[in-house]
């Protein structure tokens, strides 16, 4: 088909658009390996500013990621039965409502939520002064990403039928749980993990509030990168970011739809992405076929 002129004012404005976020990025790869950022590339490349972000920072890095997989282990333990409840109580009011409150955080500031956690536990002393203080509030911010992203999985497959099959030949709840539903949304929960590493890797707003100069994490370190160092430091560190931020966000990206696609081949008429039929109840015996007509 031809391509008219309206196709080729839409890939001006998708170009356009392309390069304006990207621009930036590459500037500050560019500066962070320059040896001057007044200067350039031409001034030649050197690897001497990412090696002072990790022996000045390299503390604030170690944290972050510690922090964000603790954030991880408790969204995934506390996500997964939220989600299955939600999904199990099916519209009822209660349900609403409790769905209401785990993503209300997410339409209030970060500063407002580390505020209040300052108000709330800034009294406990060995609590405020650990990295627990921020992770707490990491789970709070992460929290809701995870039960979407279950939930939203737990939605699509015919769940009820999978419990009753199981049921039937006398699994228990604790059975049908880590039999069937975890794996089942498998490819939530690991949508929604990596969302929330990649989330409370980035996060600032709460961060600030509740960080102490002995539990700075990686983006509290690169904000102080900006402040007092120079330009090519805060430009290093923001490349070692972006190092750890990217592959995240591609998995996120990618390593749902395959995994979605590898439980769809189990079934015989399950296409890609879709549940496999659940095994028919012990009780239900296949209608033998009929015997062929002699004579005919």
């Amino acid at each position: 088909m031809k391509k008219g002129p309206f196709f080729w004012a839409q890939l001006a404005v998708t170009v356009l658009a392309s390069v304006f976020l990207v621009a930036p990025v590459l500037y500050t790869v560019m500066v962070a390996l320059s040896k001057n950022a007044f200067v350039g590339i031409g001034s030649g490349l050197t690897s001497e500013w990412i090696e002072k972000v990790f022996s000045l920072y390299g503390d604030t890095i170690v944290r972050g990621l510690l922090i964000s997989l603790g954030t991880l282990g408790c969204c995934v333990v506390l996500g997964v039965p939220c989600a299955y409840f939600l999904v199990k109580s099916g519209k009822s009011k209660i349900s609403m409502a409790l769905e209401e409150s785990l993503v209300l955080p997410l339409s209030v500031p970060g500063l407002a939520i580390g505020l209040g956690m300052l108000l709330s536990w800034g009294e406990t002393d060995w609590f405020r002064k650990s990295s627990f203080f921020i992770m707490a509030g990491h789970v709070i911010f992460c929290l809701p990403f995870m039960v979407r992203s279950v939930a939203a999985v737990l939605r699509m497959i015919p769940l009820s039928r999978y419990e009753e099959a199981a049921s039937s030949m006398g699994v228990g709840f604790a059975g049908r749980f880590a039999g069937i539903v975890v794996p089942l949304t498998a490819p939530g929960i690991l949508a929604g993990s990596l969302q929330t590493i990649a989330l409370s890797l980035g996060e600032f707003n709460i961060t600030w509030m509740l960080q102490t100069p002995f539990t700075r994490t990686l983006p509290v370190g690169l904000a102080d990168s900006y402040a007092s160092m120079r330009l090519e430091i805060g430009s290093a560190y923001t490349l070692v970011f972006l190092l750890l931020i990217i592959p995240l966000l591609v998995l996120a990206q990618k390593l749902p739809g395959m995994i979605s696609r590898k439980f769809g081949e189990r079934g015989e008429t399950a296409g890609p992405g879709e549940a496999p039929e659940p095994p028919s109840s012990p009780s239900a015996s296949p209608t033998p076929a009929a015997p062929p007509l002699s004579g005919v």
